[in-house]
């Protein structure tokens, strides 16, 4: 089997996760400059086998565009153009910041290393493939 990649877009940089080769279980793979991602898609694609990517859409509570709407739709259309052979979703990721950022201060992890925003990039873009993990096993 195939690993699927989860992407948390941001305007700065971006959080990635990926499943194990059995699509059981999500794990941070990195963070990644936002200008450099498809440089990085690429390579990582050309080494590891990889059958399906989900980004994170956000969207605010109400389920109107947030500000960086549109520059996520953008990404998803450039996704499909530069890897058509990779089925791409986008997957709703209103509460992931939230819950990463839960996550990672019951972690125990020291208030300095906590604000680290690259690390609550990395571990949204794990709950959202956790959440899309769960949600295909119950179909």
């Amino acid at each position: 089997m195939a690993r699927i990649i989860s992407i948390d877009y941001g305007k700065k940089r971006c959080g990635l996760a990926v499943t194990d080769p059995l699509q059981i279980i999500a794990t941070g793979l990195t963070t990644v400059s936002s200008d450099d991602l498809i440089y990085f898609l690429k390579k990582y694609f050309s080494e590891e086998k990889v059958s399906e990517a989900i980004i994170g859409y956000p969207k605010n509570l109400d389920g109107s565009a947030t500000d960086i709407t549109a520059k996520v739709e953008k990404f998803f259309r450039q996704f499909q153009k530069i890897f058509p052979a990779i089925p791409v979703s986008l997957i709703d990721e209103r509460y992931t910041s939230k819950m990463a950022s839960r996550a990672i201060v019951e972690s125990g992890l020291k208030k300095k290393d906590r604000r680290d925003k690259s690390l609550i990039d990395e571990v949204s873009a794990v709950i959202l493939l956790q959440g899309y993990l769960q949600s295909k096993q119950q179909l």
